[in-house]
């Protein structure tokens, strides 16, 4: 499996704010310029690298003299917009020092939402790629609002993994991995070297965050890696105070926790579709329709047993089973007025139903993916 890891062309790497911030002490120079040598090592390797960031908010706490990160939406972009203008000088310094060029990226979930600023994103961080260019990378917190956030830069990391078809994420924390148990309460617990991406049974593991400036904890780390193996990319947990960390995990050297994805890329399009971190509703299905969704059907009005929620025509919606699990999610053809006038309904009564018949399928096979 580490193998694998070393033959990786295109990695996403992700660094905490814990690192970053010297525990909220303030960035930390020697962390950065340490983490931009190791990138531009790989760099000349002929490896490509996507850096996604924390620290812009732990920054501007510094900088503003708070010690504890605020829970009102206002105080935290104001701490982002003060922090990320020395977030981005700092990585530009030590980049330059290189010969390595860099650029800022900042995305919020709409951008990756909407489908034609999806494909802009992706479209931009290529050619980014192609030029030899280090895009740094991190969530727009001067902007976005809670309702709109990707909530932590490891979910962050994930997505940009799934954008560009990274073949691996590797996530720089300040714990060595994914323990049985949290090892800061729990001596016994020990270090998981190996595991399957889509192990549920991690989740119970993670812990919670590990320092007041941390937003996510081992448990986001989890799910990014659940998230990155949708496209088929590998995830690594590693520690970033352990000398050369990055080369050496780059390179096939067993640290910290590798969690491998099994499943076989996804289509661009149902890609983009699973990665969608908010739907508009929701339809709850019967047992033959989700028998028919898992065995690769379209998803009919007949097998709608309810639908939650108001949404437009061509948005995503989620399809649930009885007990309220996500099973799958996909582009409705009809908008929520009309999907509930059909739901349970034969497709042959749509055009009786709604004075017009659009689609006979509620959602089309080829806009569905399976969750």
């Amino acid at each position: 499996m580490r193998n694998d890891i070393a033959q990786c062309r295109r990695l996403v790497v992700k660094v905490g704010s814990a690192l970053v911030t010297n525990n909220g002490a303030g960035l930390s120079s020697e962390f950065i310029a340490d983490c931009a040598r190791q990138i531009t090592q790989l760099h000349k390797s002929g490896r490509q690298i996507l850096l996604v960031s924390s620290g812009a908010i732990a920054a501007g706490m510094q900088r503003l003299g708070w010690t504890k990160r605020p829970h009102a939406i206002h105080a935290l972009q104001a701490a982002a917009a003060v922090g990320q203008m020395g977030l981005t000088q700092a990585y530009e310094s030590v980049f330059a020092q290189h010969g390595l060029t860099c650029a800022q990226i900042l995305l919020t979930h709409d951008d990756l939402a909407d489908r034609r600023r999806y494909l802009n994103a992706r479209s931009t961080l290529n050619t980014l790629i192609d030029l030899a260019v280090v895009p740094i990378i991190n969530e727009n917190d001067t902007v976005v609002t809670e309702e709109i956030r990707f909530g932590d830069n490891d979910t962050l990391g994930a997505l940009v993994a799934n954008l560009v078809e990274a073949e691996a994420l590797i996530i720089l924390t300040d714990q060595r991995g994914l323990f049985t148990a949290d090892p800061r309460q729990d001596p016994n617990a020990t270090l998981i070297s190996e595991g399957d991406a889509e192990d549920r049974s991690y989740e119970a593991m993670a812990g919670g965050a590990g320092t007041a400036i941390s937003k996510g904890g081992m448990i986001t780390k989890v799910k990014a890696a659940q998230r990155a193996a949708r496209s088929g990319a590998h995830t690594l947990i590693i520690s970033g105070r352990e000398s050369d960390a990055l080369i050496r995990a780059a390179h096939g050297e067993p640290l910290g926790t590798c969690l491998r994805a099994h499943k076989t890329p996804l289509a661009a399009r149902k890609q983009w579709l699973a990665d969608h971190l908010r739907v508009a509703g929701a339809v709850v299905l019967d047992d033959g329709a989700i028998r028919a969704l898992r065995s690769g059907k379209s998803l009919l009005p007949i097998g709608v047993r309810d639908v939650r929620g108001e949404f437009d025509r061509g948005t995503v919606i989620a399809c649930l089973d009885g007990n309220g699990c996500e099973i799958a999610r996909g582009l409705t053809n009809y908008p929520s007025n009309e999907a509930r006038k059909i739901a349970g309904r034969p497709s042959s009564e749509i055009e009786s139903l709604l004075g017009y018949m659009d689609e006979l399928e509620l959602i089309h096979r080829d806009n569905l993916v399976l969750i």
